[in-house]
């Protein structure tokens, strides 16, 4: 029986009813760079999860937040934050400690996806395709080219496409980075092609869909309206199809993920399935109804509420 079966069967056999469901914390907000994609990723699934037929609270995570949780007293806590402090492992050790149990991934394996250079070494040795990188400082980054051009510039412990910079491979001079930028950064080979990603809930694959921009995948286009168009099924070859299925679960697994996750890939069609490279892995992926795990669950039958009490039940039968 496969853990999405298994978490179905105990929610179906619990009969929760709206008197005995239990107490939901979303926690949402937050400090971090994606405060306001998590408040919408927030707002949606509380939405979802009453209609589902839980006791929900929503919690824009502060500075008191250990005060507010034992006040509030909850059964489980769904993590609907996004970014520094909520996906890094912060916030989970924050949970742990209180021995509230919650959604999504664990201290380690947020801690190590968050992490992209140690992702990326970890994939490397599994024999997953990623490309080449450095952590550099990032004055030296603005003083010259690390990696001959093109490549990408980025925080090593950012999601949504925060702080990424492109290197065209006709650039004369290295990037000005923004003072924003930490200290050190990563730079990494630009892969070409086109975008695909994968969800993985439990232990399967919900599917595989193509991203597609006009540009750069950058935040506008992730989160603005018209930002881009998202197909799914792909429009592939099953071979690359099942290679993506195949990676992203084997990344969730390297990682040691829980619950929902999704990753990202490149894939240049000229090459084959050569042509694939793995990206990153998102334990804390975008949570409305029509962010991309979200639809590619209901691609697979699974509606946002059912997922949304799919991903509360499987927290709340974790050993």
């Amino acid at each position: 029986m496969t853990r999405i079966n298994r978490v179905n069967e105990a929610s179906t056999l619990a009969g929760r009813s709206s008197r005995t469901a239990p107490k939901v914390v979303v926690l949402m907000g937050g400090p971090s760079a994606e405060r306001e994609v998590s408040l919408s990723s927030g707002r949606e699934c509380a939405q979802a999860l009453r209609q589902a037929g839980y006791e929900v609270t929503e919690l824009d995570a502060g500075r008191d937040l250990p005060a507010r949780l034992a006040e509030i007293a909850p059964d489980v806590v769904f993590n609907a934050l996004h970014g520094r402090w909520g996906e890094d492992g912060c916030v989970q050790g924050l949970l742990e400690w209180l021995g509230i149990p919650y959604t999504h991934s664990g201290v380690l394996a947020s801690a190590l996806a968050m992490d992209k250079s140690r992702t990326k070494q970890l994939f490397r040795e599994a024999g997953l395709p990623v490309v080449e990188s450095v952590i550099a400082v990032a004055d030296e980054v603005r003083a010259r080219h690390v990696l001959p051009p093109p490549y990408v510039v980025k925080p090593n412990n950012e999601g949504s496409s925060v702080g990424v910079y492109l290197v065209h491979e006709a650039a004369d001079a290295p990037p000005q980075l923004s003072d924003q930028m930490p200290a050190r950064v990563m730079v990494e080979t630009y892969a070409p092609g086109r975008e695909m990603t994968v969800a993985v809930l439990g232990d399967r694959a919900l599917g595989v869909t193509e991203i597609i921009t006009t540009g750069w995948y950058d935040y506008d286009a992730k989160y603005k309206p018209g930002g881009s168009r998202h197909v799914i099924p792909a429009e592939i070859p099953e071979d690359i199809a099942q290679a993506c299925r195949d990676y992203a679960v084997r990344a969730h697994e390297l990682l040691g993920c829980q619950g929902l996750s999704r990753t990202d890939f490149r894939w240049d069609d000229s090459r084959g399935l050569a042509g694939l490279i793995i990206l990153e892995t998102n334990t804390q992926p975008g949570m409305t109804p029509t962010s991309l795990a979200p639809e590619q669950a209901a691609h697979a039958g699974m509606d946002f509420p059912a997922l949304c009490r799919w991903i509360v039940e499987e927290a709340l039968c974790r050993d």
